[in-house]
């Protein structure tokens, strides 16, 4: 290696750090520009952020319920609950920490309607189950695997997980489904959930200790 190639090298490392910074920025003024759009009530706005967010808030309450029909009716709740308070959005949280928030509040609605009916129900590990039109997380299926016999372990493994979780306390599921299948940091979940970084953590931990002994080797 001669003299210059170390200079060189850094610089190159100065450069693309520069650059990385700068797209930083300008993704963050874009952010800016499209949120005060929705706060003046711009309806291609909204539009645009239930397309480009519908799919990934029904993801979060299909898991949240198992329920395909009730996340669709959580998901049209929770939109609706952004155009109402979009206003009052301040920028503490991004926009999608901010959209989870609400999705995770109308949730919790939900389960305490029924609950207050007395209609919530304990599900049991040889339950049936039921008519779903995607799995609880994609990480327990091989996607590549074309044999019959993995996939139907993956199902059956998919089950085990989302009758696991159902069992859950509530404050546990969330925090397991933010982070070992949305891939939320711990300071997003902190933010969406409004608990602190620890809290998250003890959560996350006795969430996972829970899942292991329903469970077993299942995973």
């Amino acid at each position: 290696m001669s003299f210059g190639e170390p200079i060189a090298l850094r610089g190159q490392v100065e450069l693309e750090q520069a650059a990385a910074a700068t797209s930083g920025d300008a993704r963050a003024i874009a952010e800016a520009q499209f949120i005060e759009r929705l706060k003046a009530g711009e309806a291609a706005a909204f539009d645009r952020l239930v397309e480009e967010r519908s799919g990934d808030v029904y993801a979060l309450l299909y898991r949240m319920t198992e329920d395909a029909e009730e996340a669709r009716d959580l998901t049209q709740e929770t939109f609706l609950r952004a155009f109402q308070h979009v206003k009052r959005f301040r920028g503490e949280a991004d926009l999608k920490t901010w959209i989870y928030r609400i999705a995770l509040n109308q949730a919790r609605n939900r389960w305490r309607w029924w609950r207050r009916r007395r209609k919530d129900v304990t599900v049991s590990l040889d339950a049936v189950e039921r008519d779903t039109d995607e799995p609880l997380s994609s990480r327990l299926r091989d996607k590549e695997s074309a044999n019959p016999e993995q996939e139907t372990l993956a199902r059956e493994r998919e089950k085990a997980l989302g009758v696991a979780l159902r069992s859950l306390s509530q404050s546990y599921r969330e925090t397991v489904i933010l982070r070992d299948i949305e891939g939320m940091s711990y300071e997003e979940i902190a933010a969406t959930l409004e608990i602190s970084i620890g809290t998250v953590k003890s959560r996350l931990a006795r969430g996972r200790d829970e899942l292991r002994r329903r469970l077993g080797s299942s995973l």
